[in-house]
């Protein structure tokens, strides 16, 4: 049986639907899986052993459309569910089953502070599209996988990466997700550790910020890095503090003890930092409670809506600090 999946963003996204990849590839009956996304979020994907074939286009799936009807697929797993995969669905005319993504539900949540979502996580969803093949969770977490070329990163910046660091994630896609740079230099001067920065090319401002306040033990590679060094470095880190984002994604594919600080969006979502059965104390969950207006977003903003970011600069430090120095 070949399989497509549909998933065309974002970093944390794609990283939370590979439990459905590797579920469907090692499943007892040989299946064929195959990846369909946007191609700059290709490097996500690109050294997974469970995948056959990842498709990419750069704006629209006309650029791929014939490759993939040739492909003559027995079966399209949507876990992107919007118009460009209705679009593509119609044309492939293949049976396929579609991820619900609650609209309705989270837009409820978030202007109405009723919750009626589902207490599961988004990885147990996905998982529900391939329920008629009986297959389930494995509750194994999820996958990252990264080439030799990346883990060379450490010789590239001259950092060991036998040194014992925590990684501090510096931005996100919204400011409102964001860790305030007050709150990473507070906690960054009581660090017992070396501690290493993270982050894209549109953090670097704030990343300067938090390296001349926090000074002493500190390696700031915020936009010098691929993706996939950036999860290199990553991987043979001690504990990871970051906001909700795709880096905490990558992180819980690392098996990593990670410190998550929650702004204007909830766990409640259902993407919370997805680690191993085995390894759920390892996950630890900062947010302030019983906020009025929090969520405020399924997504988040460029500012606090409210003016006062209470979500975030209410954190207790100390309790992370604590957490995290433990």
């Amino acid at each position: 049986m070949k399989f497509l999946i549909l998933r065309f963003s974002s970093i944390g996204d794609i990283v939370l639907t590979t439990p459905v990849i590797r579920s469907l590839a090692n499943d007892k009956v040989r299946k064929e899986v195959h990846f369909l996304t946007k191609s700059n979020f290709k490097d996500t994907l690109l050294h997974n052993p469970y995948l056959n074939k990842l498709y990419t286009f750069e704006k629209e799936i006309t650029e791929v459309i014939d490759e993939l009807k040739k492909e003559n697929y027995d079966y399209i797993i949507d876990l992107h569910n919007n118009i460009r995969t209705k679009r593509l669905i119609a044309n492939l005319r293949k049976t396929t089953r579609t991820f619900n993504k609650l609209n309705y539900e989270k837009w409820i949540r978030v202007n109405l502070k009723k919750d009626i979502l589902p207490k599961v996580h988004i990885v147990e969803r996905y998982m529900n599209t391939i329920s008629f093949l009986n297959i389930k969770y494995d509750g194994e977490g999820l996958d990252y996988f990264i080439g030799e070329e990346d883990e060379n990163v450490f010789e590239k910046i001259g950092f060991q990466r036998e040194l014992s660091y925590f990684v501090f994630v510096v931005g996100g896609a919204h400011n409102t997700k964001q860790i305030p740079n007050k709150l990473l230099i507070d906690i960054g001067k009581l660090s017992q550790k070396r501690i290493v920065l993270l982050g894209g090319k549109g953090d670097i401002e704030n990343a300067e910020i938090v390296v001349n306040a926090i000074g002493g033990d500190i390696t700031n590679l915020v936009g010098k890095l691929s993706l996939n060094e950036t999860a290199a470095i990553i991987k043979y880190c001690d504990k990871v503090l970051t906001p909700d984002t795709g880096l905490m994604h990558i992180a819980a594919a690392m098996k990593k003890e990670i410190l998550s600080v929650w702004g204007n969006t909830i766990p409640e979502f259902g993407m919370w930092a997805l680690l191993p059965e085995n390894m759920k104390n390892r996950n630890h969950i900062f947010e302030v409670k019983d906020l009025r207006c929090r969520p405020c977003s399924k997504i988040g903003y460029d500012k606090c809506p409210k003016r006062h970011f209470n979500c975030m600069l209410q954190q207790d430090k100390n309790a992370i600090v604590e957490i995290l120095n433990n």
